[in-house]
């Protein structure tokens, strides 16, 4: 896979690129078939949402007769991690741990995945700090 420049993307580009990280290579009617099943999304609004994403380097796209083939030109993982970061810069430090047990709260977890969280928490244990220091501007606390 080609490696585009992970960027920001709306909640319905993000639709869009969970299908095709599903599919590996899609068409823009393929796409509209699976979200049929979710959104009652026009296709010029699909069209426009491939475009973004092109536009933004987050697809590539090739012509194959009359229709466009559209791949991800980032990985699902890289883009998730990405977000997750961008989320969690946004929020205080202090809060973080919070906010992950929120997250796990509300979350369906299989045993394998409570394994996992289990085994990267006592991993974190070696470099857990007494108090975590608040990365806020004096002007955000009162």
């Amino acid at each position: 896979m080609t490696t585009g420049e992970i960027q920001h993307i709306t909640d319905a580009e993000w639709e869009v690129m969970r299908i095709v990280w599903t599919q590996g290579k899609t068409t823009s009617k393929e796409v509209q078939q699976f979200l049929n099943q979710k959104m009652d999304w026009k296709t010029t609004t699909i069209k426009t949402l491939l475009a973004r994403l092109v536009e933004k380097n987050m697809l590539s796209t090739e012509k194959s007769g009359n229709k466009y083939i559209y791949q991800s030109l980032v990985e699902e993982k890289s883009s998730i991690q990405f977000e997750t970061a961008e989320l969690l810069e946004k929020i205080c430090a202090k809060e973080v741990g919070a906010v992950l047990k929120t997250i796990i709260d509300d979350s369906l977890l299989s045993f394998d995945d409570i394994e996992r969280l289990e085994e990267a928490l006592e991993a974190k244990k070696e470099y857990a700090v007494d108090a975590v220091q608040c990365n806020c501007t004096p002007e955000q606390h009162s």
